[in-house]
C-alpha cells in the first residue's frame, strides 16, 4: 500500500474584496489592470496565500556522484539490490552522474531505476564500463524488463560491448556507445523491447532473441539481425528496407521529433534542457557539439518531492513554475492542470502518479508546446475515466509550430494493485507527438483479472495530425488504440491481446470476432502508420479467435506499411491481418502472418 500525502493544504482563496467602480479609466488604471492579471500567488490564491519556491534540493532519491567520490561501485551495487527484482514495489531512483571520467564501474540497472550524466552532452559523462541490465533475477527471461531508463552517458564497455537487455518502458536515449550494443539477455533468453532515441553506437547493435524494437533518429555501426519488426526512423546506418525478410521497415527521416527535455549541470547550477523541434530528423541532435533548444534553469521549476500534493503542484503550474518530479509515488486526489503554454512536467527515476477516487491523474490544456516527459500513471482502486488527457475534445486550434509532445510517459492498470481505468491515454489536441509510450493493462502482478483490473480502451486519438513513434500498447479489454482524428501516423507500434478473456463472447465485437488492437474510425480519411504488430495469447481460452488484428477504412488515403500478427504458441488465433486482408494464423509454431502494404 502507498502512504497517502502528508503536506499540509494550502488555505484556501479568500474571498475578492469588492472594488469601487470609477468611471475614469486612463493609463494609470489600464497599467494597475494588466499588473493584475498576472498569475502571482497572491491574486490568484488569496492575499494570505504563500509563493511556492522554485528550485532547492533533488529530494532523497536523486543520487548525485562525481569522478573524486569513494565507493561509487558500491552505492549503486545497493540501490540494484533493493530494486532488481522489485518489480512492483515503491521505490524509486535516479543515479546522477556529474560530467568527467569514471573507471572501472558497472552500473547495473533495476526496476525504477534511472541513470543520466549530468553534462550538456553525452561525451561529457564517460564511463571505462558498462550501463548493464541482464536478467537473472526471471532465469535469463528479460521479457518483464520493464521501467527504467539511460540518458546522456558515454560507455567504452569493458568488452567492447554493453548489455541492454529490456522490454517495454525502458529507454535508451541520447547515450553514446563507444563499442557494440547487445540487446539479448546472457543465455540469449526471450525479449520483448524496446526503444532507442537520439543515441549513437560506434559498433553492432545485436537484438538476438529480441522480438521487436524501434530506432529513432540515431546513428549505429551496424545491426545484427531481426525476429518480427524491427523498425527505423531517421537511422544512420539502419538497414534498408526489406520487410518481410529480414523484418526490416526503414524510413530515411522521422516527420517531426522533439527530443526529451533533460537535467544537466551549467557549472554548478543544475538546469533543464528542452530540445527543438526538428522536422526530418536523422542522426543525433548532438552531432555537432551543443544542441539546439532552451536551457531553463531550476529555479523555475517546482521541485516536487515525495508527499506534494496536487493542489500544491496545480498552485505551482498557476504560479508559472515548471514541474520536476523526483523520484516517488504521488498519490492525487484531484487532477493536475497543466494548462499554461510551454509548461515542462519532467519525472526523474520513474517518478509515479496515482490516481484516487477516480480522478484523471493529468490534464494537459489545449495550449501550445506542453513538454510531458518521464512519468509513470498508476491507476487507482476507483475508475478512472482516463489517465492522461491533452487537450479539449473538438478543439479546431492548430499547434503544428509547436506541439505538446509526450515521452516516456507509462500508463498501467493492476500489477501494482488493483486498478481501473475507462481509457489510459486521451489525445485531443491536434498535432500532438507522442514519443514512446507503453501503456498496460496488467497480465501479471496483483489485481489482475478480466474484470479486476478492467480498462477497455488503451490510446484514444480525437486530435487531427497526431504522430506517435514507438507506440506500445497491451492487455486492454477492448480496443487498444482507436485512432479518430485526420492525418494520424504512427511508426512502430507493438501489442499483445488481452491474456485473460475468459471466452469468446467475452471479446466479441457484434459481428466481429475480437476487437481489433489498432482501429481507425470509418470516418478518417487520411492515415499511415508502419511496422506495427499484434500478438494474441489467450491462455484462460486458447480457443478464441480474433478477425483480425487491425481495421480500417479502405480509402486512398488510408495507408499501412509492414503489418505483422502472430499467434504465440497457438494460444488463440487471427483470421486475418487487417480486415479481411492477410493469412490466418494456425498451428503452434509462433510464426507471422505479415501483410507488406494495405489497401
Amino acid at each position: 500500500m502507498h502512504a497517502p500525502p502528508t503536506e499540509t493544504p494550502m488555505a484556501p482563496p479568500t474571498a475578492p474584496r469588492r472594488r469601487r467602480r470609477t468611471r475614469t479609466f486612463g493609463f494609470a488604471a489600464f497599467a494597475v489592470s494588466l499588473l493584475m492579471a498576472v498569475p502571482t500567488a497572491q491574486n490568484a490564491f488569496g492575499a494570505d496565500a504563500k509563493a511556492i519556491e522554485g528550485g532547492g534540493d533533488l529530494g532523497p532519491n536523486v543520487m548525485v556522484f562525481d569522478p573524486s567520490m569513494p565507493d561509487i561501485q558500491a552505492k549503486v551495487d545497493e540501490v540494484f539490490k533493493k530494486q532488481e527484482s522489485a518489480q512492483f514495489g515503491d521505490g524509486r531512483y535516479a543515479l546522477m552522474f556529474k560530467p568527467g571520467t569514471y573507471n572501472n564501474l558497472n552500473a547495473q540497472i533495476g526496476f525504477y531505476t534511472s541513470i543520466a550524466g549530468l553534462g550538456l552532452n553525452p561525451d561529457d559523462t564517460t564511463f571505462n564500463g558498462d550501463v548493464t541490465v541482464d536478467a537473472g533475477w526471471f532465469n535469463g527471461n528479460a521479457t518483464q524488463n520493464f521501467w527504467r531508463s539511460a540518458e546522456n552517458l558515454a560507455l567504452n564497455p569493458v568488452s567492447g560491448t554493453d548489455r541492454w537487455a529490456v522490454s517495454q518502458a525502458a529507454p535508451f536515449r541520447r547515450m553514446h556507445v563507444k563499442g557494440g550494443l547487445n540487446l539479448a539477455p546472457d543465455g540469449y533468453g526471450w525479449a520483448s523491447g524496446g526503444y532507442i532515441a537520439d543515441s549513437k553506437i560506434d559498433g553492432q547493435v545485436g537484438p538476438y532473441s529480441q522480438q521487436q524494437w524501434y530506432t529513432r533518429d540515431s546513428s549505429i555501426g551496424s545491426w545484427g539481425n531481426g525476429v518480427w519488426n524491427m523498425t527505423f526512423s531517421g537511422v544512420e546506418g539502419a538497414p534498408a528496407q526489406s520487410f518481410p525478410e529480414p523484418p526490416y521497415t526503414t524510413l530515411e527521416n522521422t516527420p517531426v521529433s522533439r527530443e526529451k527535455p533533460f537535467l544537466y549541470l551549467d557549472g554548478d547550477d543544475y538546469k533543464v534542457f528542452v530540445p527543438e523541434k526538428r522536422t526530418n530528423a536523422r542522426g543525433v541532435s548532438w552531432a555537432n557539439g551543443a544542441p539546439k533548444g532552451e536551457s531553463i534553469p531550476l529555479d523555475q521549476f517546482y521541485v516536487v518531492k515525495p508527499g506534494a500534493t496536487a493542489e500544491t503542484i496545480n498552485a505551482a503550474v498557476q504560479q508559472g513554475l515548471h514541474l520536476l518530479f523526483t523520484p516517488g509515488v504521488y498519490h492525487v486526489d484531484q487532477t493536475i492542470n497543466i494548462d499554461r503554454a510551454n509548461t515542462v512536467a519532467l519525472g526523474l527515476g520513474l517518478a509515479t502518479i496515482v490516481p484516487d477516487n477516480g480522478v484523471t491523474a493529468i490534464k494537459v490544456g489545449d495550449v501550445d508546446g506542453v513538454k510531458l516527459a518521464g512519468l509513470l500513471i498508476d491507476a487507482g482502486t476507483t475508475n478512472s475515466k482516463s489517465l492522461i488527457e491533452v487537450g479539449t475534445e473538438g478543439s479546431t486550434t492548430s499547434h503544428a509550430d509547436n506541439p505538446t509532445s509526450l515521452q516516456d510517459v507509462f500508463a498501467r492498470v493492476g500489477g501494482a494493485g488493483a486498478g481501473k481505468a475507462t481509457t489510459a491515454m486521451v489525445i485531443n489536441s491536434n498535432d500532438t507527438i507522442i514519443d514512446h509510450t507503453w501503456l498496460w493493462r496488467a497480465d501479471h502482478g496483483e489485481g489482475v483479472g478480466w474484470e479486476t483490473n478492467r480498462s477497455d480502451y488503451g490510446l484514444q486519438v480525437n486530435g487531427d495530425n497526431v504522430l506517435a513513434t514507438g507506440l506500445f500498447v497491451e492487455h486492454f479489454n477492448k480496443y487498444d488504440v482507436r485512432w479518430s482524428g485526420e492525418n494520424g501516423k504512427t511508426i512502430f507500434f507493438q501489442n499483445e491481446k488481452s491474456y485473460d478473456a475468459p471466452n469468446q463472447a467475452a471479446v466479441q465485437n457484434g459481428d466481429t470476432k475480437g476487437f481489433a488492437a489498432y482501429k481507425v474510425d470509418d470516418s478518417v480519411t487520411t492515415h499511415e502508420g508502419w511496422g506495427l504488430g499484434s500478438y494474441c495469447y489467450y491462455n484462460v481460452d486458447p480457443t478464441i479467435v480474433q478477425g483480425h488484428g487491425f481495421e480500417a477504412p479502405v480509402k486512398p488515403g488510408v495507408k499501412f506499411h509492414d503489418l505483422l500478427v502472430v499467434s504465440l504458441g497457438g494460444q488463440g488465433q487471427y483470421d486475418h491481418v487487417i480486415n479481411d486482408t492477410g493469412s490466418p494464423t494456425s498451428g503452434t509454431d509462433t510464426v507471422p502472418s505479415q501483410v507488406v502494404s494495405f489497401p
